[in-house]
């Protein structure tokens, strides 16, 4: 049953607590049998990537067949049907031009010293702003079990200009991507969702390469006032729900008969929903009702739970959205359901889960970019700053570091 809180209860803050501090995250540790895994392909290479494939995916590939090739993508686009196509190519193209938007000129300064210092639409949110970030060699790997790829992943591909495509998956494609094997080449960067098994492998080669996130299962929270449609904010509990039944959905409102409106249209939508088996488990064990005196009270509650998404389904939500921290995606108004942010707005839908969102922010072009600043000194900008950097070396015992300055304030060449 879902639970209901108040904060008017008693016991509310300790309730709260352990909401907070429920782990979602899937309880048997495959640490072990990811480390095998990895340890396995760095060993044995492509010959470790076939056997897993084979053990997991009950499909056989060879050197030859592990890439996907151009005539497979373009049957899947011969195949796919005309609006779908659109459709993805419009969020391709949102996606773009959301994520262009966040690349910085190149900037130099100089000082009055001197110096200068410089499924498918995952398929869509992962690369695109790779692409946007100016990464020249974008790889994919996707699982094919029983040998079935799905079209639209292929298709979806080839509209972000992916064109390297392995048919591997699990934490074996994260250790290829991550050391190489004779078929495939290691990456810098490795982005993208996964099962538990490809979570403890991105977190084991981090360092070896470079992440997106971890992620959890994934979450809702919708503040809603009594003038909403119910029927509108269960299914946008739901359309979490019905990713897995760890997903969690919570609902604040002010009004508790309001809220029970929203758990009848829950159960109406649970008729009909064909992954309803699903959702009923995430909602029943995982979902929560909060009810406040006041929704002004909300933005304290959800800054601790900094949720993936946050829907403001209030009169006023621009009152509330200058009160919120913490979130990794926020969706404005009545009009604005959560759907609409994981297919066509163009914000990444790529974000950050279990509460991650206080220190971590969704996916983005910056991702796959990096700084290296320039300094540069002339005799006379040396002089001036010289001095003051060769107090500092020597107050931290560093000589060489003291003395690599002074040999060229002893010996300036003119």
């Amino acid at each position: 049953m879902v639970k209901y809180l108040n904060t008017t209860n008693i016991n509310f803050e300790q309730d709260f607590n352990d909401l907070l501090l429920q782990n979602r995250c899937v309880q048997n540790d495959v640490s072990g049998v990811v480390k095998d895994i990895l340890q396995n392909v760095k060993n044995h290479g492509d010959q470790a990537l076939f056997d897993y494939t084979k053990k997991f995916d009950k499909f056989l590939i060879d050197n030859y067949t592990i890439r996907v090739r151009k005539q497979e993508i373009e049957d899947a686009l011969s195949n796919c049907n005309e609006d779908t196509l659109k459709a993805l190519k419009l969020s391709a193209k949102r996606i773009t031009d959301f994520h262009i938007r966040h690349i910085p000129e190149n900037d130099q300064i100089t000082d009055d010293i001197g110096g200068k210092a410089a499924y498918p639409s995952s398929v869509l949110m992962n690369s695109i702003p790779a692409k946007v970030a100016g990464v020249e060699r974008i790889v994919m790997v996707v699982p094919s079990p029983n040998g079935y790829l799905n079209p639209l992943v292929l298709v979806a591909a080839h509209i972000s200009g992916i064109s390297e495509i392995y048919k591997i998956g699990g934490a074996q494609a994260i250790a290829a991507l991550a050391y190489g094997t004779e078929t495939v080449k290691s990456v810098d960067v490795i982005a993208g969702p996964g099962n538990a098994y490809v979570a403890a492998a991105k977190k084991e080669v981090f360092g070896t390469v470079g992440i997106d996130m971890i992620a959890g299962p994934s979450e809702i929270l919708v503040l809603a006032d009594n003038k909403n449609d119910p029927s509108w904010v269960a299914i946008d509990l739901l359309s979490q729900a019905e990713h897995d039944e760890m997903s969690q959905s919570i609902l604040i409102t002010d009004s508790e008969a309001y809220a029970d409106k929203v758990v009848d249209e829950i159960e109406k939508h649970l008729k009909t929903m064909p992954r309803a088996d699903i959702a009923r488990v995430s909602w029943q064990n995982q979902g929560c009702i909060i009810i406040v005196s006041d929704l002004n009270d909300a933005p304290v509650l959800i800054n601790q739970i900094a949720p993936e998404h946050l829907e403001l389904a209030i009169e006023d939500p621009k009152r509330v959205l200058t009160k919120i921290r913490n979130a990794g995606s926020i969706f404005i108004g009545r009009y604005t359901p959560e759907a609409i942010g994981d297919y066509i707005a163009g914000p990444n839908h790529v974000l950050p889960t279990s509460g991650n969102a206080r220190f971590s922010s969704g996916l983005s072009a910056l991702n796959f970019m990096k700084r290296t600043t320039l300094i540069q000194c002339d005799a006379k900008s040396l002089a001036k700053i010289g001095p003051s950097a060769m107090i500092l070396a020597g107050e931290e015992g560093l000589d060489a570091h003291k003395e690599s300055i002074a040999i060229r304030l002893e010996k300036k060449i003119t």
